[in-house]
């Protein structure tokens, strides 16, 4: 046997063990294909087969709006692979929304719980279930053991998981975890969209987006928005979410010298 034959042989059995193991290769990763972003995510890209936390603020925290547009724009060439389902506590999911950022919602099981600790048991079980790709959960808060809980069943069948912090009916303020076993943690909220020169109109969906957490990666916001639904033609090689502007380069106050002074 060749020595290229092996090594392929090789990488093979390795491959297979892991998935026995219940897990899969610690750098598979999705890009965004944008080196401003990936360079802070470990891998290269958003980690697979792990559950990731988006937050938001104000009336956000009640709607999420904006991160449940953000998760299904993460996970779109998630759901092109497989099964995606939706978990939510309030029974406002509106699928042409999600078509029309391009999620394929032929793929899409949407299932309501009747309270947070439902929320999260079907969420496990979807996770750990034969051709689910993607989960999506709309869930106030997860302690550590739930977590754990999560990450275990993203690990038994490669599925990633996406916990939109949502709080449907309400309440006081929310009370944040002092630790999560989520892979990466994103805010998000919206951000006004610009036309194209020769558009007129709204533009595509932007959000102001920021990594506050990231398990073996760095922190890092920036502006994003929609790419444009997806084409046969095109393939999916792009990512659904691309790059506007670092947060960095945006509102910078001009220089006293560049100031013009009244008469």
């Amino acid at each position: 046997m060749s020595g290229s034959r092996s090594r392929e042989l090789a990488a093979l059995k390795a491959k297979v063990a892991a998935l026995e193991a219940g897990g899969r290769a610690e750098s598979e990763s999705l890009p965004f294909g944008a080196p401003e972003i990936d360079a802070c995510l470990p891998g290269g890209g958003l980690p697979l087969a792990r559950w990731h936390e988006l937050v938001s603020d104000g009336m956000e925290a009640e709607t999420a709006a904006a991160p449940a547009a953000v998760a299904a724009l993460m996970a779109m060439p998630l759901a092109r692979r497989g099964e995606a389902v939706w978990i939510v506590r309030r029974d406002d999911l509106w699928a042409p929304g999600l078509v029309g950022l391009g999620f394929p919602a032929a793929r899409l099981i949407q299932v309501c719980a009747r309270d947070e600790a439902e929320a999260l048991s079907i969420m496990e079980d979807a996770l750990a279930t034969v051709g689910v790709s993607a989960v999506f959960g709309e869930v106030d808060e997860v302690d550590l053991t739930a977590g754990r809980r999560l990450q275990l069943a993203c690990e038994r069948m490669g599925a990633t998981g996406f916990l939109i912090r949502r709080r449907p009916y309400g309440g006081g303020p929310r009370r944040e975890a002092a630790g999560s076993a989520a892979a990466t943690r994103w805010r998000v909220a919206s951000a006004p969209s610009e036309p194209a020169p020769d558009e007129f109109g709204l533009g595509a969906p932007r959000f102001r987006l920021a990594l506050e957490r990231c398990r073996g990666g760095r922190t890092g916001a920036w502006v994003v928005e929609a790419a444009g639904a997806y084409s046969e033609e095109a393939g999916d090689v792009a990512h659904p979410l691309r790059l506007v502007a670092d947060l960095g380069d945006l509102g910078v106050a001009p220089a006293p010298s560049e100031r013009r002074v009244a008469a």
